[in-house]
């Protein structure tokens, strides 16, 4: 028999065909930008560890300085579906560490390779490394916004004063939604609230110490609602008790008054805002310092719409809110009558 026929091929090859059955696995590793990169799970240390091959087709990835400092190989590569259930034959684990948008065209290769029923495919695990933590996504609206203040035309060229009555709009807006009980349109809203606030920061950011604008960013309006909401809370995190919700309100108007150190009740009532929520507001302020302030003695529909304004408060109801209730309902009857 001639040593190189196929009869005589040595005994390891001859059980090579087992051996390339064994599917293998293919791991594909999910992390989130928004946690620092190298902060990655035990089990996902564990798999990378545990690998045959690891793969990325990003050579810029940010993990991969930190995976190669842990002693990880990782090779830059980028393998259709068929090449890397190939790659897994005879056992072997490969773990692809995904890019940020999450290799779509792979996991979609992969699915459509299963589909056809005639491959035997790898162990399918996706495990992800790290996790976003709760208001991750703030991360991301400050980074859009900071890219939109620098390319758009409209955007970059907006001021303070330019945006508040966007800023007054969108409040109205939300006000709405809450009234009507739409929870798809609070989210809209809040969020589009909630971009009023980013824009402006953004465009603090920019301020001119020359011309007495001291630059403040989005962490530094972050960082002084949670001094000012922990200062304001000593019930919940200091030693002070409140048991009730007057208990509550009185800390913190006791509070904001050491604070503020106003000499009147009057202080911070922004007199811009509509007249029945103004009128309200002196009510309660009136109401809250034990004041007993007479309304003035004078005819006149403002002051009759005054006087029931002070009288809502005092029952409370919000006045605005009861005469937008109004308005709708009349609103409602005017169609009506319209046919």
């Amino acid at each position: 028999m001639n040593a190189n026929s196929p009869e005589a091929a040595p005994g390891p090859e001859r059980t090579a065909p087992a051996a390339a059955a064994a599917p293998g696995r293919i791991v594909l590793l999910t992390t989130s930008h928004r946690v620092a990169p190298g902060l990655l799970s035990w089990p996902a240390w564990q798999a990378l560890h545990a690998a045959d091959r690891v793969l990325c087709a990003d050579g810029a990835h940010p993990q991969l300085p930190y995976l190669r400092e842990a002693g990880i190989t990782v090779a830059e590569a980028s393998p259709t579906a068929q090449e890397l259930v190939d790659s897994c034959a005879g056992g072997h684990t490969v773990v692809v560490v995904a890019t940020g948008e999450g290799e779509p065209a792979l996991t979609d290769g992969l699915a459509r390779l299963a589909g056809t029923g005639r491959i035997a495919m790898p162990e399918l695990e996706l495990l992800p490394a790290s996790y976003d933590l709760p208001g991750a996504r703030l991360l991301d609206l400050v980074q859009v916004m900071d890219r939109i203040r620098a390319e758009c035309p409209w955007s970059s060229r907006q001021t303070h004063e330019g945006l508040a009555k966007y800023g007054i709009e969108e409040a109205y807006e939300l006000v709405e939604a809450i009234e009507e009980g739409d929870r798809d349109e609070l989210r809209e809203e809040l969020g589009d609230v909630l971009l009023q606030v980013v824009f402006h920061a953004r465009i603090a950011e920019e301020g001119r110490p020359e011309d007495g604008e001291e630059p403040f960013s989005i962490d530094d309006v972050a960082g002084g609602i949670v001094a000012k909401l922990i200062h304001r809370h000593p019930h919940v995190f200091g030693d002070a008790t409140a048991t009730t919700p007057e208990e509550v309100k009185e800390h913190w108007l006791r509070t904001k008054a050491v604070e503020k150190q106003r000499t009147s009740v009057t202080e911070g009532i922004p007199l811009g805002q509509p007249g029945l929520a103004l009128a309200a507001k002196l009510a309660s302020r009136t109401r809250t310092a034990n004041l007993d302030v007479p309304l003035p003695p004078v005819e006149g529909i403002g002051y009759d719409i005054l006087a029931l304004a002070v009288r809502a408060e005092s029952e409370g109801v919000d006045p605005e809110a009861a005469l937008r209730a109004a308005a709708r309902a009349y609103r409602d009857a005017i169609r009506e009558a319209e046919g």
